[in-house]
């Protein structure tokens, strides 16, 4: 096992999406935070201090800090405040008694207006343990799902997308069967032979399943370099929508239709099923493929992605590198003990759901954590210690659960995103462990 540790401290010219970044683009003020554990981790029963500065303008600005300290995505226990001076303060973060993450959530009073942040910092993190158990017949139940599907044929269409194109690659749009009547949409990049070569080209396949959401394939030209250096790659959706459905309609859909809940109660309807299947029935596809290698299969994703990448490379046998960002739907269940931090979709927050006794022991099947257990192919992962919607609590569950040959990157000040430097360096780790 290998971990590298990348901290970042942003400027105010990052450019990512408003909702889920740190210091939001065109921001006028900066918070630094810096733990004194540089690598922001500590053992439990150890003291943190936390010193903070905070700048407007770029000039440090004095005011009071209110801080509260909670175990990740759980209410405040700590409440207290502190006087910026000079823009700096520290705050005694206390400690914790079992393994997990603690946050400390930050208001600045400067000049009668309020600006929040926070950070968190963690407890033997190597030590974080799921709350899920696997049932007994956890690896019988999905190979019969498998199994099921692949008894109706691979039936597929195909049409090429000039204005996704290039040079370098070729791009089509395939409507693939998947259960029963099912089917999903994908665009599916395939790198252009050499004009002057005579032999057969053939590529490793990588697989893209979705973040979560009702959503069209976005941006399909973002992550072009993996046809452009000699890899085929699906990007799909996992509802069986057309990408070109109007935008409203997808917005509607997502207003009326909670499909990370639906049928929850049994494990045999659960909406979550098909999606699975969905997944094994790409890759099934992408292999394939005369222009397959026939030797290299990767699933690469973040977030609900990150997920199906980790359950696909668990279920498909041809699978050979799963590489994951901040892994949602993991450890979902893990609410329902006091104290303990549970993973996207965050189940007790939504009015219609209770994580009753039938709920749980269907999240059993569904859990990234269980996936994480028998998962044998390469696996490389990378997460933010301040993402509120897969909390580092749950991907450390997860990491901690997988005995597969493993490499990560923590990326501490992180929120809920991935720089695209960093996307960037998955196609490098990706080529870089080909067979």
């Amino acid at each position: 096992m290998k971990k590298s540790l990348f901290t970042i401290i942003l400027s105010l010219t990052f450019v990512v999406s408003v909702s889920a970044e740190n210091y939001p683009y065109r921001n006028d003020v900066l918070w630094i935070t810096k733990p004194d554990h540089t690598n922001w981790l500590y053992q439990c029963g150890e003291q943190a201090k936390i010193a903070v500065e905070f700048f407007k303008y770029g000039v440090p600005a004095d005011g009071k800090l209110i801080y509260t300290i909670a175990t990740d995505m759980l209410d405040a226990d700590i409440r207290d405040s502190v006087m910026l001076v000079g823009g700096e303060a520290v705050i005694n973060a206390g400690t914790k008694q079992t393994p997990g993450f603690r946050d400390i959530r930050l208001t600045a009073k400067v000049n009668g207006q309020s600006y929040t942040h926070h950070v968190k910092i963690g407890f033997d993190a190597d030590k974080i343990t799921p709350y899920t158990k696997m049932p007994d017949d956890f690896k019988t139940f999905w190979s019969k799902q498998i199994d099921n599907m692949r008894k109706t044929p691979i039936q597929y269409t195909k049409e090429y997308l000039p204005k996704h194109s290039s040079d370098k690659f070729d791009c089509y749009r395939i409507k693939l069967n998947t259960v029963g009547t099912s089917f999903i949409y994908a665009n599916l990049f395939i790198p252009k032979h050499e004009a002057n070569s005579a032999d057969k080209c053939t590529y490793p396949v990588v697989l893209c399943p979705p973040g979560a959401g009702i959503k069209t394939i976005r941006e399909p030209m973002r992550h072009k370099y993996y046809a452009e250096n000699g890899m085929i790659r699906m990007e799909m959706e996992i509802h069986g929508l057309l990408p070109e459905t109007e935008e409203s309609v997808f917005k509607t859909m997502a207003h009326d239709f909670d499909y990370i809940t639906f049928n929850i109660q049994d494990k045999d309807k659960y909406y979550m099923k098909n999606v699975y299947l969905a997944c094994i029935r790409a890759m099934d596809f992408l292999c394939s493929l005369p222009e397959w290698d026939g030797k290299n299969a990767i699933v690469q994703g973040g977030s609900q992605g990150g997920a199906l990448s980790i359950i696909t490379g668990a279920l498909h046998e041809k699978v050979t590198q799963s590489i994951v960002n901040y892994p949602a739907l993991s450890d979902m269940a893990a609410y329902r003990e006091e104290g303990r931090t549970g993973g996207w979709p965050h189940l007790p927050k939504k009015k219609h759901i209770v994580l009753t006794d039938e709920v749980t022991n269907t999240l059993q099947y569904y859990d990234v954590v269980n996936f994480a257990r028998i998962i044998s192919c390469n696996v490389y992962m990378t997460w933010g210690y301040n993402d509120n919607s897969c909390p580092p609590t749950t991907s450390y569950a997860v990491w901690n659960s997988i005995n597969a040959p493993k490499e990560c990157l923590l990326t501490p000040i992180n929120e809920h995103w991935a720089s695209d430097a960093t996307e960037h360096t998955h196609m490098l780790w990706i080529k870089k462990h080909l067979k």
